[in-house]
């Protein structure tokens, strides 16, 4: 549900609230949500800004593999990293400045990674014959990439534990993914894994996060399973989709999968299941477009389909409420204790 300041004065107009009371609540529901993660224009801008700075290191990185000495790649990491902290430390305690600043810490957890390669160069530990910067990424240097995905995630979990910042579970989900390719790898005797291999790893991870985002939901003031619901629910919706089925049951249980997700949409009450399942939908009826693309019938069925599906998000619209507790009403007791939605948050 989004509330907009229309909403307070058609409040007031219908005598519910004073104009007093109206600028009042509004002023304190501003201060209340300004520091919630979301996709505000503020917010975007934010984001953008730190993809740009995300963006510039890994440039540098891949240009400082030749050009600077070992030395300079640790001195030049750790100087951002301790800008970085210092930044945002100066926006976090300040009220309304906690996105800002909680992305200028998950910035500086960014920078681990530089600075332990810094620190394996120079301390001699990384193989000075690998050759540029896709080398770095190569299957012969994983055992010296293990210390760069311990570190990352460790600091960006101390970091959480002092700055409780949401997005800095970015940082962590992506080099917690980047460790798991290598476990999983090494555990399987390969170089490099198969795009098979990757696909169930992309799985079995994607649910890993949606359980531990599950586990978290409504069970802390902040809420971390805003990105982590997106993460895990990336990570399993790909490797479902481009994982090659070889039989129409498989693709059956594959449309059946995302219904289910969006199914989970109204359970937990996160849009962001709806959208991952609408998506998986279409590449499923596109993939029914694709066995009767010479049918003249099938454009016109497809055609009445979405019509269909339109009209159904028009009834869900109007009885939204109504639908969402039979959905609920449906449940068992002991289950519905389980749903995030009747926590109580910590």
């Amino acid at each position: 549900m989004q509330i907009s300041r229309s909403d307070f004065e058609w409040a007031v107009s219908q005598k519910f609230l004073t104009p007093s009371q109206s600028d009042d609540l509004w002023t304190a529901f501003e201060a209340r949500i300004e520091d919630r993660p979301g996709f505000n224009l503020v917010h975007l801008v934010y984001y953008l800004g730190a993809l740009i700075v995300i963006s510039a290191m890994t440039w540098f990185m891949t240009e400082a593999w030749d050009r600077y000495s070992d030395s300079g790649i640790l001195v030049t990491a750790s100087a951002y990293g301790c800008l970085f902290i210092l930044a945002g430390k100066h926006l976090w305690n300040k009220p309304g400045f906690r996105i800002p600043g909680g992305l200028l810490y998950s910035l500086a957890v960014c920078m681990t990674p530089l600075i332990m390669y810094g620190i394996e160069r120079t301390t001699g530990f990384w193989p000075q014959t690998v050759p540029g910067f896709s080398g770095w990424v190569s299957p012969e240097v994983r055992l010296y990439r293990y210390p760069l995905e311990f570190a990352t995630i460790a600091v960006g979990l101390i970091t959480l534990r002092y700055v409780r910042c949401p997005f800095l579970t970015i940082p962590v989900m992506a080099f917690l993914w980047a460790l798991t390719l290598d476990v999983v790898s090494y555990a399987m005797g390969q170089p490099q894994l198969t795009e098979l291999y990757i696909q169930w790893t992309a799985i079995g991870f994607g649910l890993a996060l949606l359980v531990g985002a599950y586990l978290l939901d409504r069970r802390t003031k902040e809420d971390y399973s805003f990105w982590i619901y997106p993460g895990g629910l990336y990570a399993l919706w790909a490797g479902l989709t481009f994982m090659r089925f070889e039989t129409e049951f498989g693709e059956f249980v594959y449309l059946i999968i995302n219904l289910s997700l969006m199914c989970c949409a109204i359970l937990l009450s996160r849009r962001i299941f709806f959208g991952f399942g609408t998506l998986g939908v279409f590449v499923y009826l596109a993939h029914l477009a694709s066995l009767y693309r010479d049918s003249l019938i099938f454009p016109l069925a497809l055609s009445g389909l979405g019509m269909g599906i339109i009209f159904l998000g028009v009834q869900y619209q109007r009885h939204r409420r109504l639908i969402e507790e039979s959905v609920m009403g449906l449940l068992p007791d002991a289950l519905r204790r389980f749903l995030p939605r009747e926590r109580i948050g910590g």
